[in-house]
């Protein structure tokens, strides 16, 4: 599948109806071991005190880890599953986008782990998390 497909199936098919489309991400970039996607901050993703909140970031964060997996896996016979996602929150942001970077460090055959840099505008590092993925057999 080429790029730019992969990436409007990602934004359109694969995404409505979901968190995603709800918090208006959209998949920006891809790479053999990378996936991109942005998010608005805005009052929709606020805490109560107008800052970016941190579960919308763990949200961005593991909606680029998850399908960064997918890339990579047999789809017809096997599943992605986020199993754990760490995340420390270094900045605020109260407006503008963010972006998620998934970069893979490890790829093997039942688990995955990428690491997810969130960065503002002026690509300040808002956070940095951590997802690991569980490959399943379907059933």
């Amino acid at each position: 599948m080429n790029k730019q497909k992969f990436l409007d199936q990602l934004n359109n098919s694969v995404s409505k109806n979901t968190l995603m489309e709800t918090l208006e991400i959209k998949y920006t970039d891809i790479g053999e071991d990378y996936l991109v996607a942005q998010m608005p901050v805005n009052s929709r993703v606020h805490q109560p005190m107008g800052l970016l909140h941190g579960g919308a970031t763990a949200a961005l964060a593991e909606s680029v880890g998850s399908p960064a997996s997918a890339i990579s896996i047999d789809a017809n016979k096997y599943e992605i599953r986020g199993i754990e996602l760490t995340c420390n929150h270094l900045k605020s942001v109260k407006e503008g986008i963010v972006t998620a970077t998934a970069r893979c460090i490890h790829k093997g055959r039942t688990t995955h782990l990428w690491e997810i840099k969130v960065t503002d505008e002026q690509d300040n590092l808002v956070s940095l998390c951590k997802l690991t993925n569980i490959v399943l057999l379907k059933k």
